[in-house]
Parts: C-alpha cells; sequence; structure tokens
C-alpha cells in the first residue's frame, strides 16, 4: 500500500506569457495534479509584487495548491515546473502532520 502524503505547491507565473497563457498555464498544472494526486485546495492568489526581480521581472501571478498525493509525485511534479516556459518559481512542500 502507498504511502499518502499531505503537499503544499506554490507556482510563480511570468505575467511576460499575457492573461491568456497564465490561465493556460495555471489550468495545465490544475489538471496535473487532478491526475495524480487528490487536490484540497486550489488558491489562486493572482497579480503580486515580487520580493525581488527575477528574469528582470518585478510582477508574477502567484497560485498555490493544496493535495495529497504518493511520495513519487511531487518530484515529477518538480521536474515538470521547471521544464515549463514561464515558471519564475516553484516550491513544493511537503505538509507535517499535528
Amino acid at each position: 500500500m502507498a504511502v499518502i502524503n499531505s503537499y503544499e505547491a506554490v507556482i510563480v507565473i511570468s505575467l511576460k506569457l499575457g492573461e491568456e497563457a497564465v490561465a493556460e498555464t495555471v489550468k495545465k498544472f490544475k489538471t496535473l495534479i487532478e491526475k495524480h494526486a487528490t487536490v484540497e485546495s486550489i488558491d489562486e492568489w493572482g497579480k503580486r509584487r515580487l520580493a525581488y526581480p527575477i528574469k528582470k521581472e518585478t510582477d508574477a501571478y502567484y497560485v498555490l495548491f493544496n493535495f495529497k498525493s504518493e511520495a513519487e509525485f511531487p518530484a515529477e511534479l518538480d521536474r515538470i515546473t521547471k521544464i515549463t516556459d514561464g515558471i519564475l518559481r516553484s516550491m513544493i512542500i511537503k505538509k507535517e502532520i499535528v
């Protein structure tokens, strides 16, 4: 039996893509996570100022995903965020059960 853990992923998307491409990128990751995990919540924070410039950009689109999955999926999700155009930063954290 596979171990199911809770995770939190934040994805920071470049606004240089344009509104439609940002929406498509959010949809792509939403579909990917729904396919391989149980989605608890998706919180689109929207356009926010970055704490420091990344690739000469000062604003970006933030999305927070909370999901439960097997231990192997977050590594695959991280790999996909790294090779997807327009992703400035991403972070996946395993939530501790309290």
